[in-house]
């Protein structure tokens, strides 16, 4: 054997794949957002040969300017990472925080009792926005290219405008009190006060001159200057508590996702403040031991939904900021936890929500925007962003183009009061200064050697188990449109009933269901809107898909 020869075979063993140290990268690259110019944006910013990363800042602005619904410069989110050179794995944690001068009974009267609207419409409800930072971050430590490459699709979308469509006038409609309340919004995405018509072009110069202060400035150019300053003056001057200290503490988190199995595939989703990946493994290894593809559809529905009651039970006990609170994150994803809860599950009976220890409910719509992304080199990104409730508080600070988000609607205003999503938390999710409020969101990479899936949805509280009805769709090795149309349904704790969408339930399954003791509740609208990629290792090949129930695109190339 001749020196080059071994040095040859050594070479091909470290990264040809003999000790599997390295492995070749994906045939093409896809990106799945929820909307067509977002999914442009990114795949033009991956022709200017940036990589995912680059790709993830374009899709993430170009879709706080075309779905302001949704997402934006004042909301925040959670980056899930794969660099795939490292083979690590980060979660950028981008979510907003309390105010400073934020209380614990700041939206309680003085008898204790929950006030109407106050954690939801207007200044008082927005939380410190986190987007502006997270995108900077990555463009200066993940990133190729500049801010202003990044960025500038979403500037142009932001001058030249975009068309209204059905979605974003069945949201303005339902907004439509609250921006009419506040005139800089109201100008901005009404016109004369009335919902625009479809194909009319929504021109947000103001926000386009935010995002060129942030492409020339990083994230200075909005937590510091001018940007900060008219942020601050037009929140205070309308009954808000932000003040210049709250921007300029504002920092992006990298944390490190939480980890779990399931049947053969390694599940990698959003850590705390995120109650999403805790809750996706709690349920994942509850039903871990059981192969429901082999159960009646009704033993495999009623174990699924006993999970997720399990699940959210938990997400209302112990989960909140890991800044402020001890988050038993070690013990909520170990598979034998997984199993003790299972053991409490009988199969012939559902079981109360008023039965299970812990806190309960005081009491007898939502909107987010998710992406994914994969590039040529194998790097990835699951990335859910939000500004919580259809256009966020309906507050727009005069002169910013920033549409605010309501995301101190997350915290717990009183332990068991449900917030705008019924969802209910404990003192660990309690408001306090500096204090990020506890997310549903749930992006998601899930992986093994035949593939990588990124994966994720908007949807409020029902984030959580649309990602885990996807990733059992995954594992039972159904097709990527499946997985993303799929009727669903759902169930969090409290309130005590089963959601369903059209076509969920069909035949006998509704009547088995009841007969097990589990109360439905019908919907007539369906819910959720994820977007996926897929690259399939075994075939060499690279799938994207976006929910049908949306108006997204799902570009390979």
């Amino acid at each position: 054997m001749t020196i080059y020869f071994r040095i040859a075979l050594f070479v091909w063993l470290i990264f040809g794949g003999g000790l599997g140290l390295a492995r070749e990268g994906p045939p093409a690259a896809a990106i799945a957002s929820a909307h067509p110019l977002a999914t442009q944006a990114g795949h033009e910013v991956l022709a200017a040969g940036g990589n995912a990363f680059d790709a993830a800042v374009a899709v993430s602005a170009a879709l706080a300017v075309v779905e302001p619904y949704s997402s934006g410069l004042g909301g925040g989110g959670f980056w899930l990472l794969h660099l795939a050179k490292e083979g690590t794995d980060v979660m950028l944690d981008g979510r907003e925080r309390a105010p400073l001068a934020a209380t614990a009974r700041m939206y309680l009267d003085e008898t204790g009792a929950l006030i109407q609207g106050a954690s939801i419409d207007g200044p008082l409800a927005a939380a410190i926005p986190g987007q502006p930072a997270a995108l900077a971050h990555l463009a200066e430590h993940y990133g190729r290219l500049s801010l202003a490459k990044t960025l500038a699709p979403a500037m142009g979308y932001a001058r030249e405008g975009f068309e209204v469509d059905k979605p974003y006038r069945r949201r303005a409609a339902f907004r439509l009190p609250v921006l009419k309340r506040w005139p800089a919004a109201g100008q901005v995405f009404l016109a004369d006060g009335k919902v625009p018509v479809l194909g009319a072009r929504i021109k947000q110069p103001a926000l386009a001159a935010t995002l060129e202060a942030l492409a020339q400035r990083g994230a200075a150019g909005f937590y510091q200057g001018p940007v900060a300053e008219a942020l601050v003056a037009g929140v205070r001057a309308a009954g808000g508590i932000w003040s210049r200290e709250d921007l300029a503490q504002y920092q992006v988190v990298e944390r490190a996702p939480v980890r779990g199995q399931y049947r053969g595939f390694k599940i990698i989703s959003a850590s705390p403040p995120s109650s999403g990946g805790i809750a996706l493994l709690t349920m994942l290894n509850i039903l871990a031991e059981e192969d429901l593809s082999t159960l009646p559809a009704a033993t495999r529905t009623h174990l699924i939904i006993e999970a997720m009651r399990r699940a959210y039970r938990d997400r209302a006990q112990y989960l909140g900021d890991p800044d402020f609170v001890d988050v038993p994150v070690q013990r909520l994803t170990h598979p034998y936890y997984g199993a003790g809860l299972r053991a409490g599950i009988r199969l012939d009976r559902a079981t109360s929500s008023a039965d299970l220890p812990g806190i309960q409910s005081q009491d007898s719509g939502p909107h987010t925007t998710h992406f994914s992304v994969i590039d040529r080199e194998g790097n990835r990104v699951a990335a859910t962003l939000s500004i919580n409730y259809p256009f966020g508080s309906g507050f727009m600070p005069p002169g910013t183009g920033v549409l605010l988000n309501d995301e101190m609607d997350d915290f717990a205003a009183a332990p068991g009061v449900p917030n705008v999503y019924g969802l209910i938390g404990s003192q660990a999710n309690a408001i306090a200064p500096g204090k990020r409020p506890l997310s549903s969101m749930t992006p998601t990479f899930v992986e093994n050697e035949q593939g990588v899936l990124v994966l994720g949805t908007p949807g409020g509280s029902r984030i959580i188990t649309m990602v885990l009805l996807g990733v059992l769709e995954h594992v039972a090795g159904a097709d990527l449109t499946h997985l993303v149309s799929q009727p669903r349904f759902h169930h969090q704790y409290f309130p005590d009933e089963v959601e369903y969408e059209p076509q969920a339930f069909a035949g006998e399954l509704v009547k088995d269901l009841q007969a097990l003791g589990h109360s439905l509740s019908p919907r007539e609208r369906p819910w959720g809107n994820m977007q996926a990629v897929f690259w399939d290792r075994a075939r060499k090949r690279v799938k994207a898909a976006s929910d049908p129930r949306g108006v997204g695109e799902a570009v390979v190339r």
